[in-house]
């Protein structure tokens, strides 16, 4: 899933005029990391897909808890690395029989730098344009068993493969709200005969200071941002010893509401993902919704 996650999906915390800002939470905005800054990130991520209309009547529930390091190398360049902690369950209908196949462990890490190629700051706003491009590492597992066999490839923690991404993130923002967009596209690669469909993302961000409505007040420890974020995803059709998978695939596009509490060091969010558009291949298993809840270190 998510990623969504989106997700998965890495931020920045930027100190703005003195002022912590906040971020998306589905996906990377373009604000830099401070050179010799640290970010952690941790989210927990709920996704439960129902709605099968064949025998089986499968239900998927995902659990996923995506750890993300940042470190700023300069003022433009920042490196990012993500290791997730994955549990898959499936609940099938087999006969008479109602079984429980699941996986967990580590999933599929990211590796990626970000590059600010573009700026532009006045007094209490900024623009940053920011290319970035990384590589996702095979470390979960995609051979795993249960007692009725090997798991599908789906289901298992990991897919085996290297996957190389790239993409460009733009992010304005003020003193009082914040804008994010971005546009990406991975290259999902084959492994031990299986290929997952390639993804591409559009998602954008919008954050709106709540409270306090002023900045007159001195001393204002914490702020509270209210959160809209739209997902629209494309993934093609996995592919099996050389043969497509007719009921994988297809595009979705989602609206994301959420909540950020900032503070200078940290920032707590939370999220409700929304399907809006499930235009899915075949029997492909609908979502019915994602809900995250997370934070961010600055150190």
């Amino acid at each position: 899933m998510i990623l969504a996650w989106l997700m998965v999906l890495a931020t920045g915390l930027l100190i703005f005029a003195g002022i912590a800002t906040a971020g998306p939470i589905t996906f990377n905005s373009a604000l830099p990391v401070s050179e010799g800054v640290g970010i952690l990130r941790s989210q927990v991520k709920l996704v439960s897909k129902t709605g099968d209309a064949t025998a089986l009547n499968r239900n998927l529930t995902v659990t996923a808890i995506p750890l993300v390091l940042a470190y700023g190398v300069s003022s433009k360049l920042a490196l990012f690395g993500m290791l997730p902690y994955v549990n898959k369950r499936m609940d099938i209908t087999m006969g008479t029989m109602r079984i429980r196949r699941r996986a967990q462990g580590l999933g599929d890490g990211k590796l990626f730098a970000r590059y600010t190629a573009y700026q532009v700051d006045h007094p209490g706003d900024t623009l940053r344009i920011a290319p970035f491009m990384g590589l996702k590492a095979p470390t979960g597992r995609h051979d795993k068993r249960d007692a009725f066999g090997r798991l599908p490839r789906p289901l298992q923690s990991g897919s085996g493969s290297w996957d190389p991404f790239a993409g460009i993130a733009i992010t304005r923002q003020t003193l009082d709200w914040e804008f994010d967009t971005a546009v990406s596209y991975r290259v999902n690669t084959n492994a031990s005969d299986f290929e997952f469909g390639d993804e591409a993302r559009l998602d954008a961000s919008f954050q709106y200071r709540v409270l306090p409505r002023s900045l007159d007040t001195e001393g204002v420890p914490a702020f509270v941002y209210a959160v809209l974020e739209s997902n629209l995803v494309w993934n093609g059709k996995d592919r099996l010893a050389g043969a497509t998978d007719f009921n994988s695939g297809g595009t979705t596009w989602n609206l994301v509401p959420g909540l950020q509490y900032v503070t200078g060091r940290y920032v707590l969010e939370t999220a409700v993902q929304i399907p809006m558009v499930q235009r899915l291949n075949g029997t492909s298993l609908e979502i019915d919704w994602v809900w995250t809840a997370g934070f961010r270190w600055n150190f």
